[in-house]
């Protein structure tokens, strides 16, 4: 398993600053982790090709040329100040078994390593785009508004990296071409550490319902204007962010949550009493009808809010994602592998976003955890232990197997 850590951290280089790893989608040192990537596997005798999106599809062919293919992946990206294993160990840990594959001998079923684009939503707003494009949900509308923090266009990113945003519909593939799909990560949480439980068999996906809220109040001098007399947009944010705490607390003993992430005001002087400020509220659970409730509760809250401070307020949901089930055959098939190996399990759900819960709408599909530090994620400590990285691959290899042998 040298092999594997000596690559995870090789990964880690590109992006790497003084904080963490910062790796966005499509940036050079993305498109400079993926060369890396695409290099090894085809040193491992697998045939490589970009799609629409760009999407990395290694394959190794099985013996039945009509077979639908097992797939293992992840992603490269990162958010900025990132860690190294969220993603990666997917990654590399499904190149890892895929070698083992391939020591063992022929499979009937062909298996493929996929590395999805833009997993992460730091750069256009939109998550799991090169799954979502896959899947066939792709946003096309939504997607050719995006832009980044300098103003890029996401199809015009895509122009520059030598794709096509108008062919991206072609990135989908039909739920027949694939038999199933695992993804072998990090868990982002603190209960298989805490519990010294080896790995976590996931058993349903979070999805993330995500809102823009816009508040609209009065700018003016913060030393001639009385305190009686004002309408002042961030105090009205302020209390829009105790509402999203305190309905997302009401609702999370049904494992929703809610965050307000990101905060803009205008127009950030601190001797102008703010005009307007602008919000981010991104709200996960694996109960829809809990999502709803918090949603529908927290813009009873922003109404009452506005109505009491005379501040105006616009609310506009970003994406409306649903929970994902995973399947219950692949689920099996993880236990199986646990068993034979001897290796502790527990079901656990994701409270994260992943790619699984799109590739879940064209095959079977299910997720492998395994513990990382404090259950600390999208942070520069970050950390997977290498024994725990070895236990995800002997079980992720056992289940590639059992689905392709």
């Amino acid at each position: 398993m040298d092999w594997v850590n000596e690559t995870i951290e090789r990964i880690a280089q590109w992006g790497k600053g003084e904080q963490g790893v910062t790796r966005l989608a499509y940036t050079t040192v993305d498109l400079q982790a993926r060369e890396y990537i695409m290099g090894l596997m085809r040193e491992a005798g697998l045939t490589v090709r970009v799609d629409q999106i760009g999407n990395i599809i290694g394959r190794m062919d099985g013996t039945d040329p009509n077979a639908p293919a097992v797939v293992t992946g992840s992603h490269l990206d990162t958010v900025p100040e990132g860690g190294k294993y969220d993603g990666v160990v997917g990654v590399v840990g499904g190149l890892a078994a895929i070698k083992e594959l391939k020591a063992r001998g022929s499979l009937t079923h062909p298996v493929e390593l996929i590395i999805f684009a833009a997993e992460e939503s730091s750069r256009f707003g939109f998550a799991t785009m090169g799954s979502k494009a896959m899947a066939g949900s792709a946003n096309l509308l939504a997607w050719g508004k995006a832009r980044d923090q300098e103003g890029n266009s996401f199809p015009d990113v895509l122009k520059r990296c030598g794709l096509d945003f108008q062919a991206l519909t072609n990135a989908s593939r039909s739920p027949g071409e694939i038999k199933a799909f695992v993804e072998l990560h990090i868990e982002q949480g603190p209960i298989l550490e805490k519990e010294g439980v080896q790995i976590g068999v996931v058993g349903a996906i979070a999805a993330p319902t995500r809102l823009k809220i816009t508040i609209e109040g009065m700018a003016a001098h913060s030393g001639t204007t009385p305190m009686d007399q004002r309408q002042d947009a961030l105090v009205s944010a302020a209390m829009v962010i105790l509402a999203v705490q305190e309905v997302a607390s009401e609702q999370s003993h049904k494992g929703t949550v809610g965050t307000v992430g990101a905060i803009k005001v205008y127009p950030n002087v601190m001797n102008v009493i703010p005009g307007r400020v602008e919000m981010w509220v991104d709200i996960r659970g694996v109960d829809h009808e809990s999502i709803i409730e918090t949603l529908q509760d927290i813009k009873d809250a922003v109404s009452t809010i506005a109505e009491a401070q005379e501040t105006p307020v616009a609310i506009e949901v970003l994406s409306s994602d649903k929970p994902v089930q995973l399947h219950s055959d692949v689920i099996e098939v993880i236990e199986t592998a646990c068993r034979k190996l001897g290796v502790s399990y527990r079901h656990i759900n994701s409270g994260a976003g992943h790619d699984a819960m799109n590739m879940a709408q064209i095959a079977p599909s299910g997720m492998i955890f395994i513990p990382c530090a404090n259950g600390i994620s999208h942070n520069p400590d970050e950390y997977a232990s290498p024994k725990d990285i070895e236990a995800g691959i002997c079980v992720l290899t056992e289940v590639l197997y059992e689905l392709a042998k």
